[in-house]
């Protein structure tokens, strides 16, 4: 255990209605521009996420100054790069990607174009990719949830402290909010308000909070807000369609389609491939996209379709592959030739790309087969499916 001193201190202005409003107090203007702040705290037994929180003028940023240096406070992230350009030139390729992917950062598009086109979740989670990314000991970030949706915010903690312990580093985070706490699960916090320091290191992590949301039939139309997150063609099959949004109160954050790509043979019930699933990149995290893909190819299975799936995300077949309800089917190399002038590039595929093929097995679905997912059975098509997130 070590003590630990700030004062804050701010010189009163001479101006005349500066003096006028100090003079009309009866107090020590003086001691009023003085904040002093001690703790004792044990920074040194190893630890992955330590949080120091507390109001703004509490003394945060300057704690965290004094015991990691001013360098720890820099910004690594260049507004004007792509985030994937921003790695070490050392790493490879799938290091920059996994990286990305570790803090939630999961939509190509956003690695590609310039870092100030990313909202402000997105420029937080690419600044942690980053920091992680340095061979320091341990990284400082100041205020990284100050001014998102409070459920984002959450699904940031959550994603970011994951990161962290998988990649066996340490980080430091200061906010002024106390709501991120049991998504974060610190093992030390200091509280700047009160003063304290609370050692968490070996209490047993759980949260008492749950984060609901829905699942609800939509409009292809929908597709037009998540198009832009998604690895493939902006257009969404013609012919038959079946489309379901995942919801967070009323804001759709997510969007998934059935679409019929093959002919339907006599006697047999039509084949739709599940395609399109897009979570929006600030409520990445919770494992969402499985969740909404699972439930809704059970219900598009109870209303009397097949479901397949064929795609080349090598992260989506790994997802895939823990799941008793999908059976692989098929995989190989797409060798195409030119086709599909007409979609506005040279060929419809992308030339020698593996891809994976799936069939969702409704008799093997089960709630307990994503430890994440609780919530009731299933309801009428019509009726919107709840999913609660708080496990951890």
């Amino acid at each position: 255990m070590k003590d630990y001193v700030v004062t804050l201190t701010s010189d009163a202005s001479n101006s005349y209605r500066c003096q006028r409003a100090a003079n009309s107090l009866q107090i020590d203007i003086a001691a009023k521009l003085r904040h002093d702040f001690r703790v004792c705290a044990d920074l040194e037994t190893d630890f992955h996420i330590g949080l120091i929180v507390g109001a703004s003028g509490s003394g945060k940023t300057t704690l965290a100054r004094s015991i990691y240096g001013d360098d720890s406070m820099r910004e690594r992230l260049d507004l004007a790069r792509p985030i994937i350009e921003q790695f070490p030139d050392a790493w490879s390729y799938d290091d920059c990607a996994g990286a990305l992917i570790g803090v939630g950062l999961s939509q190509v598009p956003c690695w590609i174009r310039p870092a100030h086109t990313l909202s402000t979740g997105q420029r937080a989670r690419a600044e942690f990719a980053l920091q992680m990314a340095l061979d320091a000991d341990c990284i400082v970030m100041d205020e990284w949830t100050s001014v998102v949706d409070r459920t984002v915010a959450k699904a940031m903690s959550h994603t970011i402290q994951r990161y962290a312990r998988k990649r066996g580093k340490s980080a430091v985070l200061l906010s002024c909010h106390y709501d991120v706490i049991e998504w974060l699960a610190p093992d030390w916090i200091i509280d700047c308000n009160q003063q304290t320091f609370a050692d968490r290191r070996l209490l047993r992590r759980s949260r008492q909070e749950r984060l609901q949301f829905s699942i609800r039939r939509c409009d292809r139309s929908a597709w037009r807000n998540f198009s832009r997150y998604h690895y493939l063609s902006e257009r969404l099959a013609g012919g038959f369609g079946i489309y379901y949004g995942l919801f967070c109160g009323d804001d759709q954050i997510g969007f998934h389609a059935f679409s019929n790509l093959v002919p339907r043979k006599a006697g047999q019930p039509m084949i739709l491939h599940a395609n399109r699933t897009v979570i929006h990149p600030d409520y990445v995290g919770f494992g969402m996209g499985m969740k909404l893909v699972n439930i809704t190819s059970k219900i598009v299975c109870d209303m009397g379709y097949r479901v397949m799936s064929k795609h080349s995300s090598a992260p989506i077949f790994a997802h895939q592959s823990r799941y008793k309800c999908w059976r692989q089917t098929n995989s190989g190399v797409d060798h195409k030739v030119e086709r599909g002038v007409s979609m506005g590039r040279k060929t419809a595929f992308r030339l020698d790309v593996r891809y994976y093929c799936f069939e969702f097995v409704p008799e093997l679905f089960t709630i307990e087969d994503d430890m994440h997912m609780a919530g009731p059975s299933l309801l009428d098509h019509a009726k919107q499916y709840a999913v609660s997130i708080g496990e951890n």
